[in-house]
């Protein structure tokens, strides 16, 4: 989620399969066709209950009764399994020549690259395919056709203990030099960790992602060749070492041994006055007593020109055919009342203009509302690379080593930058 749920999270990405019982229990994937000639859809889709429960697969479920009610021709058969298998679940079957007729996962471009997925405009109509957000329709895109259908999304504004503020006497940030003059009164008051940064390798290259945008600058230029190594990044880099980790605001644990999940249950905890939060923490801190505030992570100089978004993918393969009954289910999810419903019940963002302006509106979601101010204007991680998936786990194993006191971020970044360049030259 992150990056999931994220990435997690992306947004964040053990549980067996579990077949909803729709339809009859089949063998194999794909498309299936009885007596009748119905058509069978098999959708595999990632479990985002957080709490061992059931909520994802009742939404499937819901979902597809509904469907069917309204396309008597069409089955549809669900498949959810748990963030730490579904991708991998997923390319298993397409190996084996058994590719579900929709994935719900964390990723597409490999996907799109070899060929197995089905453009955008082949499959949904002309109002669904408009009614995306921008930023999710560009990172949706390989060579500039869109695969890759958002399916939810989220984006990370800066959290702050209002109690550990109030007792500090801190106020909320609006640039890199305040938030760094917020977290010294944090730690003269003896706050574990003033500014969590988490670095490790559950969730790095978002959480740098975060500051280098922050910084002006990002993965990726303006021409979306790897840019890791560009001035801006190192600056960004540069300022974290010596402001925050250099200056002991960044807790007991090393920023590069520090991951999300860890940094999260700390500040639900009261442990944190501050982190670049994610919408499943509103509520798991508020489980705790934990008042929050949120405001847009500063910039050098006030508000940056962009900020962090993340989202998870769903996708129509081409092996068993039947693009026609694809389209119709996928039009069908992307409704107001689905987007929402599944959005809203799992802290994310709908990743619909039609269903986001809904939801600014609506007093039920006021808690995301924060969230949903930076996301027209947000910007992903470079999925829509094949490269991307190599590029990230370097970093998420190497950029920690940046702000280490022995740590030259210029070498750091530069050694990532190459490899980046490398492997984005082998695509």
């Amino acid at each position: 989620m992150d990056e999931a749920v994220q990435r997690r999270r992306f947004l964040g990405l053990t549980a067996a399969a579990a077949a909803l019982g729709l339809t009859a229990t089949v063998t194999g994937c794909g498309v299936l066709e009885g007596e009748s000639g119905d058509v069978t859809l098999r959708l595999v889709a990632a479990d985002y209950d957080l709490t061992g429960g059931d909520t994802t697969k009742k939404y499937w479920a819901d979902l597809v009764t509904a469907f069917e009610a309204k396309h008597p021709g069409v089955k549809v058969e669900v498949q959810i399994e748990s963030w730490d298998d579904v991708d991998r679940k997923v390319a298993e079957m397409v190996e084996a020549d058994e590719a579900p007729d929709v994935a719900q996962i964390g990723a597409y471009a490999d996907y799109a690259a070899a060929g197995e997925l089905y453009a955008a405009d082949e499959i949904l109509s002309i109002p669904v395919q408009a009614n995306f957000l921008a930023p999710l329709v560009a990172a949706g895109e390989t060579k500039r056709t869109q695969y890759g259908l958002p399916f939810v999304a989220s984006t990370r504004p800066l959290f702050y203990n209002k109690a550990l503020f109030e007792e500090a006497g801190a106020e909320a940030p609006t640039t890199w030099d305040e938030l760094a003059a917020a977290a010294e009164k944090l730690k003269d008051k003896g706050v574990t960790t003033p500014f969590a940064l988490p670095l490790g390798p559950e969730e790095a290259q978002a959480e740098a992602l975060m500051w280098l945008l922050s910084g002006g600058g990002g993965w990726t230029d303006a021409t979306d060749h790897y840019a890791v190594d560009s001035d801006a990044n190192v600056r960004t880099f540069d300022w974290l070492k010596k402001n925050l980790v250099g200056k002991g605001l960044t807790g007991p644990v090393a920023p590069g041994k520090l991951n999300r999940k860890a940094a999260f249950a700390a500040f639900a905890s009261g442990e944190v006055g501050m982190l670049n939060g994610h919408p499943s923490l509103v509520k798991e801190a508020a489980k705790k007593g934990v008042e929050i505030g949120q405001v847009p992570l500063p910039g050098i100089d006030g508000k940056p020109k962009s900020s962090m978004g993340v989202a998870d993918w769903i996708m129509g393969f081409k092996q068993n055919g039947h693009r026609k009954e694809i389209g119709e289910f996928l039009n069908f999810v992307f409704s107001d009342e689905n987007v929402l419903k599944f959005a809203g019940d799992n802290d994310l963002l709908p990743v619909t203009v039609s269903a986001s302006t809904r939801m600014e509106t609506d007093p039920e979601y006021a808690n995301l509302r924060e969230f949903l101010k930076g996301l027209p204007g947000a910007q992903l991680p470079p999925v829509g690379k094949t490269s991307w998936a190599t590029v990230s786990e370097n970093v998420k194993q190497n950029i920690g080593k940046a702000v280490t006191p022995g740590g030259r971020p210029s070498e750091v970044l530069g050694t990532i930058g190459r490899a980046a360049t490398a492997a984005e030259n082998a695509e």
